[in-house]
């Protein structure tokens, strides 16, 4: 994927992606439908949270809900998980999901840590803290 992308398009572009195949996921019967339903949760969810950090209130406000959208990212890996190994879907289709989620966990663990060393140290306080080159997930405290 393109680095110069940003987190907050990154997550929305997979969002779409997991959009699509829900919607593949709806057209089979029986335990698809269900597993569908939780896997659209999570994957739009990571995407909203990012997307909503930057209104964030403050850089505490900031972390959360980038914290959120990690945990998101992991339920949607769990579920991309069990849909490939129980062989519910074809691997070849949806490996590719698995490993956008994968990279999107990374992006977003490396992104909360920073944060998290930033706001120990507090002698960031006057800096913008800018995660994983977003330009728009910044926040410059008042």
């Amino acid at each position: 994927m393109d680095k110069s992308i940003t987190i907050t398009d990154r997550t929305k572009a997979f969002a779409i992606r997991i959009i699509k195949a829900c919607s593949f996921l709806d057209e089979k019967p029986g335990i698809c439908r269900t597993l569908s339903k939780q896997l659209l949760r999570s994957g739009t969810s990571i995407g909203a949270n990012v997307h909503e950090s930057r209104s964030a209130q403050s850089n505490k406000d900031f972390l959360h809900k980038m914290e959120i959208a990690l945990k998101e990212a992991r339920e949607t890996e769990y579920w991309l998980e069990i849909l490939i190994e129980s062989e519910v879907v074809d691997k070849s289709k949806f490996d590719p999901l698995l490993r956008e989620a994968d990279e999107i966990v990374k992006i977003l663990v490396a992104s909360t840590r920073k944060i998290k060393e930033r706001l120990s140290g507090n002698k960031f306080r006057s800096k913008k803290i800018v995660v994983a080159r977003d330009k728009h997930s910044e926040f410059t405290p008042p």
